[in-house]
């Protein structure tokens, strides 16, 4: 039998309690090794997954937008696919006129499944023999179905066969902003189905043309660049739909084009189509100027945006049989319509055009003598131009 010394045992029971203790420390230190290295495992997989997934979406994405799949890439277009997919689409409109040939561009729509051209007044004004070419090379004789030159837009029917026809589709501009990259194409020079692109650059624009006397409202303003020969064709976002129509340039700018927002297009095609015209223009039957600082130091007001209805006895500044003589003066500073701020020209005529019809009754407020007052005025039809 063995026997130990009562030094012995203590000695004994102070090694086992000690080895029990590292027993626990080094199975902790395990214990945590293997944990941390799970959960670093977890996260490394995790962090390769998502950038997987990260350079999959910078090299492409893929969208359903009006029920076609759409490939994105980068800036939001993949400007290859775009132009193959609608470039078949875009038409040549040639006619003679007096002074000789002339060239624009239009593109193919489906209005409730007929088939027609869309594209600038001022393409067709004036012109004999018209017909139109397209993207094949095969031309064919065409006709006017409805014009607006207050719009600037002439829709044509087309004796082609029905294989020809490849439409686009319109959209509401709407949802346009100062920024938007946009898409041209158009025939420039007679250079057939050239692309440009740019962004828009402004909104609400107005623009004059010369066979009118009234401006063409509600215009957008692109960086997008324009020439002789884009006039008519679509200016497109960026998945190919038609946003509007390219209608003019300034000469000697550098990257400054116009173009009809195609909620004009959507208000009057139909019109257009069924009746050969659109009637629907409202009418104030006044001239104006905008205001500005200097001119509110020479009217001693202390407005500076809006409208001025000029004090000029020279020319009728208040038509005499429209619907706001007797309503407006001479005068009169014009800042609001319907609560709406107006701060120039530009943006009376864009309200004018975009909001009201007319019949519709119209506030607005102005200053006059220093004071601001309401003025209800129905809004009238703008007279049929002389072309």
């Amino acid at each position: 039998m063995l026997n130990f010394s009562k030094n012995s045992r203590q000695g004994t029971v102070t090694l086992f309690a000690l080895l029990f203790a590292m027993g626990l420390v080094v199975g902790g230190i395990g214990s945590f090794y293997l944990s941390s290295r799970t959960s670093t495992n977890t996260l490394n997989n995790e962090v390769s997954t998502l950038k997987s997934q990260v350079a999959t979406l910078s090299a492409s994405q893929s969208q359903t937008v009006n029920n076609q799949s759409v490939t994105i890439i980068q800036n939001g277009t993949d400007l290859p696919d775009l132009y193959s997919n609608v470039t078949n689409s875009i038409v040549l409109v040639h006619g003679t006129t007096t002074d000789g040939e002339v060239e624009g561009s239009g593109f193919v729509y489906d209005y409730s499944g007929q088939m027609v051209v869309i594209t600038n007044f001022h393409v067709i004004y004036g012109v004999t023999g018209l017909s139109v070419t397209f993207s094949d090379g095969n031309g064919y004789s065409a006709k006017v179905l409805g014009k607006d030159a207050y719009a600037d837009l002439a829709v044509l029917s087309v004796s082609a066969p029905a294989s020809e026809f490849e439409p686009l589709q319109i959209v509401s501009s709407s949802s346009l902003r100062v920024g938007d990259e946009v898409i041209a194409i158009g025939n420039p020079y007679g250079l057939v189905g050239s692309l440009t692109t740019g962004i828009v650059s402004a909104e609400g624009r107005t623009i004059q043309e010369d066979y009118t006397n009234f401006s063409i409202a509600n215009i957008i303003q692109t960086s997008t660049p324009i020439n002789p020969g884009n006039s008519g064709g679509p200016l497109l976002d960026a998945v190919g739909d038609v946003m509007g129509i390219t209608t003019a340039i300034v000469s000697n700018s550098q990257g400054l084009g116009f173009a009809i927002p195609s909620n004009t297009i959507i208000r009057e095609i139909a019109s257009l189509v069924t009746t050969g015209s659109y009637q629907m223009h409202s009418y104030m039957g006044i001239h104006v100027t905008d205001m500005s600082y200097d001119v509110a130091q020479q009217q001693h007001v202390n407005v500076t945006y809006g409208v001025l209805i000029p004090t000029d006895n020279t020319q009728a500044i208040i038509d005499p049989n429209g619907p706001s003589n007797g309503k407006l003066q001479q005068g009169d500073i014009i800042v609001s319509m319907n609560g709406t701020k107006i701060t120039n020209n530009d943006a009376m005529a864009s309200y004018l055009e975009g909001n009201t019809l007319p019949g519709d009754t119209l506030v607005i407020t102005v200053i006059r003598n220093n004071s601001s007052t309401d003025v209800n005025i129905v809004l009238g039809t703008r007279p049929t131009p002389n072309l």
